[in-house]
């Protein structure tokens, strides 16, 4: 089983930028990506960034050209950065593992909240 830890969350003004991380313990057999979602107050979470095995990266239109995902896999650690924040980037940021053959294993999730 996968357990994932997520930290570097916090409150920044518009424009700032965060990095979040996302550190991997357990087995890592059939894990096939690793990926960032976020959920805002009343809507409902959304996928903001996956990177696969082959290290093909793929991002939602809002945050292109300003988030960049990346992993070490020597530390089992998948890395958000997150550049020129908005207002609208505030939520619950979750790092996910997709699987396959498996049901995703989430983590407990990390606020990221951007003032005006």
């Amino acid at each position: 089983q996968v357990q994932l830890v997520e930290s570097g969350g916090g409150l920044v003004q518009a424009g700032g930028s965060l990095r979040l991380s996302c550190a991997a313990s357990g087995s890592r057999f059939s894990v096939n990506g690793m990926g960032w979602y976020r959920q805002a107050p009343g809507k409902q979470r959304e996928l903001v960034a996956v990177i696969f095995n082959d290290g093909f990266a793929n991002y939602a239109n809002t945050v292109k050209g300003r988030f960049t995902i990346s992993r070490d896999d020597a530390k089992n650690t998948v890395y958000l950065q997150m550049n020129s924040l908005k207002p609208e980037d505030t939520g619950v940021y979750y790092c996910n593992c997709r699987r396959i053959g498996a049901p995703d294993v989430w983590g407990q999730g990390t606020q990221v909240t951007v003032s005006s």
